[in-house]
């Protein structure tokens, strides 16, 4: 009996041990977490994605871009724990998330959309006005040596060449800038061009898909002008002009101008769904093709597995829009104005899971 009783004392003792190993070994394996959406961010994205990774290794995040519609629908599909967006959700779009107050909308940086253009034999950079990118895209305007641009643009040697004028012929969330910008400069672009949106029918020109194919179209087409994003056409050394902006002035995309443009608008961001629109914004020192990117997630992350998950996407989006961001301008991104940071920190305070407070690990 006594060498039963010790070999069932060794037996439970064995069996306590292998499940506490087995305990730690899950403890151990790092939360892993799905998300996409927006590719104008997702450089920053990876890389915010890798220094988080670098200081919390228990946390594994992919992103995989797709587009901000790919990333509002896996959202709604809650097959993505979180999602990246250009444009701020639509009313449709919250409805089919179930409203408002189930969402958290915070923007993570800002970035400029800008007027790129191939005309040979330029010495210097180009202007342009709001009015005018109207009227080259809807043919009123065909020709670069046009008495409107040459008046704007005095001493430059424009040619006798025609414009063809390039478009995103997917649907995007620079599409969504662009238009939105142009409406604020034409009268006529609803009755002419339609409700400003994310994809929309261009009457002349032609179709490229993403940043890379506007830009191709550009480079290979003399006379050629497209839209594209301000940090791939820093990365990819593509020419593009100022344009004027609400207080007159004459402006190249920056980092510092489309900060500016952010800063401006941080009194307009209120609640936990925040969007503000900076196009055409007001100052001096502010580039007007200028947005937020945006960050999406459920307020009460029940889309994810478990809480050890919903803590993970709060703690990445604490992380992403706090530290993260000093990445921001090394990639062509501006960062997030302390004004906005504020608003965010707020937004961020209203997570929970199951109904509990999930508060960031700072």
């Amino acid at each position: 009996m006594k060498l039963f009783a010790k070999l069932s004392i060794i037996g439970a003792l064995a069996l306590g041990m292998s499940l506490a190993l087995n305990s730690v070994a899950k403890a151990a394996e790092p939360v892993k977490i799905t998300a996409a959406g927006a590719t104008f961010p997702q450089p920053l994205y990876e890389s915010i994605i890798g220094q988080f990774h670098a200081v919390r290794s228990d946390i594994t995040i992919t992103y995989g871009g797709g587009g901000s519609g790919a990333g509002v629908k896996g959202l709604t599909d809650k097959t993505l724990a979180w999602a990246g967006s250009d444009s701020p959700l639509s009313a449709a779009e919250l409805q089919g998330a179930g409203g408002a107050d189930n969402i958290i909308q915070v923007p993570s940086c800002s970035g400029g959309i800008v007027p790129a253009y191939n005309v040979p034999g330029l010495s210097a950079d180009l202007n342009f006005t709001g009015e005018i990118i109207y009227d080259m895209y809807v043919g009123k305007i065909t020709k670069w040596n046009d008495a409107q641009i040459a008046a704007i643009n005095p001493g430059v040697n424009l040619p006798d060449l025609a414009i063809t004028p390039a478009y995103r012929s997917d649907g995007s969330g620079t599409n969504f800038v662009w238009t939105n910008y142009l409406a604020t400069q034409s009268p006529e672009f609803v009755s002419v061009l339609g409700v400003p949106a994310k994809q929309i029918k261009w009457p002349l020109g032609q179709g490229g898909t993403g940043n890379p194919g506007v830009a191709a179209i550009v480079k290979q087409t003399p006379g050629a002008i497209g839209y594209i994003e301000q940090n791939f056409a820093d990365k990819n050394g593509i020419n593009y002009g100022a344009v004027k902006n609400k207080a007159g002035k004459f402006l190249k995309a920056s980092i510092a101008g489309v900060a500016a443009a952010g800063g401006s608008a941080a009194g307009k961001l209120t609640g936990h769904v925040l969007k503000a629109n900076i196009w055409d914004q007001a100052g001096d020192d502010a580039y007007p093709i200028a947005s937020f990117t945006y960050l999406l997630a459920y307020k009460d992350l029940n889309n994810v597995k478990s809480k050890d998950e919903a803590q993970a996407v709060v703690d990445f989006f604490w992380y992403a829009t706090h530290d993260g961001q000093k990445a921001a301008p090394g990639l062509f991104y501006a960062p997030l104005a302390p004004a906005v940071q504020a608003k965010v920190e707020a937004a961020l305070a209203e997570f929970t899971y199951q109904g509990q407070p999930i508060t960031p690990t700072k």
